[in-house]
Parts: structure tokens; C-alpha cells; sequence
């Protein structure tokens, strides 16, 4: 089979019966599925490898496509890592809404439900595994996973609270609930790791809403 991109392939001339495919940057009909397959590759490696091991190569590799096209969508790898970080907390960006919209005195419950929720969905754990796992051995991805949390959470949380150390306040929470689920989907500590989320929740909610509204 004659290869169409080919100079002097059939499509090549101003005869060929089509247009000249270039190389490069794929068709507008095949960008979309292409991204969104380096990105749930990317979440892959960035689990099972962390973000040091992670290369561009080894995503694109996983992917199928070259490794121009990942820099071609994403830029560089810090930047393929905030773009996964993006995509697996769009859901909590989502449920966020549910969360200011609560009394205050509702907050941390709604806060802890939302977390554990996305902890337990098995669609979000992987992508989540992988932020923590690469956000607690490399700065860069902790820079990345920083900005994002603070920036389109925990602040407009704080911004709730109407109290003068409101960021402190909904950073303890967040730390309360990041080293929960650090102990129970991470190292898996039992009988943490084995205890129903419901139970769970009981426990924490209120810890979270005195990090929140109390003394």
C-alpha cells in the first residue's frame, strides 16, 4: 500500500484524487479521541510509575502516537501532569458547587462525603492515586497539584467561611482528609482501609466542620 503522505504518493499532486494528509497535526475529527487517549495513558503512568519515572515517550508509547503529538496537545511533562491533575478533579470541581451552596454549619460534612465519594469511585482512584503518589515525591507535581487544590477549592471554600484565618481553617481540613485517604487507599492500613465509608464519614465530618467553624 502506497503511503498517501509520501511525497509524490497519489493525493500528492495536484491530480490525486484527495488532499495530502500533512504530517504533524492530525485532522480536527481525530483530536479529540487522540487527546483523551494520552490523557487516560498518561493517568496510567503517572500511577503505576509516579512522575519521576514518567517520560513523554513512555505516555505517547502507552498511547500509540508519537511522541510529538503529546508535546504537540500538552507541551511538556509537568504540563501533561496538571492536564491529568485537570481532568480527575473535574468531578470534585463539579460536587464543589454542592459544597458552598451548604449552610455553613454542612460544610464539612458535604466536604468529606465529596472526597471520600470521588476516593471510592473506582473511576477516580486511579487518577487520584497518581496525583498523590507523584505530588508526595516530586515538587514539581506538588507545585502543579497545589495550585489547582488551593486555587479552585479550598479557596472558595475559605471564601465561605467569613473568619480572618478562613484559608488556614479549610487547609486543615483539607490536610485531615488528604492524610485519610493517604492511610486508607495508599499504604492501606487496616482496620482503616477495610472500614465502611459511611462509618468513615461519621467519624471525620465532624473533625472537618471544627477545622472549619470552631474555636
Amino acid at each position: 500500500m502506497t503511503d498517501v503522505s509520501a511525497p509524490g504518493g497519489p493525493d500528492a499532486s495536484p491530480g490525486g484524487s484527495g488532499t495530502a494528509r500533512r504530517r504533524g497535526r492530525p485532522p480536527r475529527t481525530e483530536s479529540a479521541g487522540t487527546r483523551d487517549r494520552i490523557l487516560d495513558a498518561a493517568r496510567e503512568e503517572f500511577s503505576e510509575r509516579g512522575y519521576e519515572k514518567t517520560s513523554v515517550r513512555g505516555i505517547a508509547k502507552s498511547a500509540g502516537v508519537d511522541s510529538a503529538l503529546v508535546h504537540h496537545y500538552f507541551g511538556t511533562k509537568e504540563q501533561v501532569f496538571e492536564a491529568a491533575v485537570e481532568v480527575a478533579f473535574a468531578p470534585a470541581l463539579k460536587g464543589r458547587d454542592a459544597v458552598l451552596d451548604a449552610p455553613v454549619e454542612e460544610v464539612g460534612e458535604r466536604m468529606t462525603r465529596m472526597i471520600f465519594g470521588l476516593w471510592e469511585n473506582p473511576v477516580t482512584r486511579t487518577p487520584l492515586l497518581a496525583i498523590v503518589r507523584s505530588a508526595v515525591n516530586n515538587e514539581a507535581a506538588a507545585g502543579v497539584f497545589r495550585r489547582l487544590v488551593a486555587g479552585q477549592l479550598l479557596r472558595r471554600i475559605a471564601g465561605q467561611l467569613d473568619l480572618p484565618d478562613a484559608e488556614l481553617r479549610a487547609e486543615l481540613a483539607a490536610a485531615q482528609l488528604v492524610g485519610i485517604a493517604m492511610i486508607r487507599y495508599v499504604i492501606k492500613m487496616e482496620p482503616l482501609a477495610s472500614a465502611d465509608p459511611e462509618q468513615i464519614v461519621r467519624r471525620v465530618a465532624p473533625v472537618v466542620q471544627g477545622h472549619l467553624t470552631g474555636p
